[in-house]
């Protein structure tokens, strides 16, 4: 999809991906590819798969180029990251930094 990858990684409720998105394709569209994808992939990795599902939104922030190495080392350290701030605990927070509105109601489905 012309959207070169950098950095692929997550933990145990959410993934990262840090890529330079092509001028040729939403990224709504992308998000999509993704999804459907990668969710058809993993349910043929077992039955325990045969319910995964994405939830229906995401989170899409651009990054400077001089901060690509600051995130691809964030991507890499997920799990140690994790263990002292919870994923959702630190999307509030970017969100409220950047003055981001946003209903609870509809963040985490």
């Amino acid at each position: 999809m012309e959207c070169q990858p950098i950095k692929i990684g997550g933990y145990t409720d959410h993934i990262h991906i840090l890529c330079m998105l092509s001028k040729k394709i939403a990224l709504m569209k992308l998000l999509e590819e993704v999804k459907a994808h990668s969710s058809k992939w993993i349910k043929t990795k077992g039955d325990e798969y045969s319910n995964f599902y994405w939830q229906d939104g995401y989170g899409a922030f651009s990054v400077n180029p001089i901060d690509v190495d600051t995130v691809i080392a964030y991507i890499e350290n997920q799990k140690e990251h994790h263990q002292k701030r919870t994923f959702q605990d630190e999307y509030r927070a970017l969100l409220k930094k950047y003055e981001v509105e946003y209903d609870e109601r509809y963040v985490w489905d």
